[in-house]
Formats: structure tokens, sequence, C-alpha cells
């Protein structure tokens, strides 16, 4: 049984909304910088998962 956690809703809402769209990384690095500045006390999180995203392809090593 896969884990549901609340932050699901968020992610099933942008996928329903905007799955259809293609957008760049540039865009939206734009958009979590933006989020950032309105929501200061996400920083933290918003980083990790910025370097995490960035580092996919890195191996394991």
């Amino acid at each position: 049984m896969q884990n549901v956690y609340f932050t699901d809703r968020g992610i099933e809402e942008l996928a329903a909304r905007r799955g259809e769209e293609q957008v760049g990384l540039e865009w939206l690095a734009e958009q979590l910088r933006t989020f950032v500045d309105l929501h200061p006390e996400f920083e933290t999180p918003i980083e990790r998962l910025a370097t995490w995203l960035a580092r996919l392809d890195d191996d394991e090593d």
C-alpha cells in the first residue's frame, strides 16, 4: 500500500489543472523563487526540492 500524504492533493490538483502544459525549468525556477519571496518560511523545503530535482541523474555512488 502506498502512503498518501496531504501534499498529494496539491500534486493531484497541479496534474489535473496543468498536466497538459509543457514548461521549461527556467519557468519552474522563477515560480519557485516567487513562491519563496511570498512565503519565506518555505525556503528550506523549496531549496531541498530544487536540489533534489537538479541531482536526479547523479550517480548514487
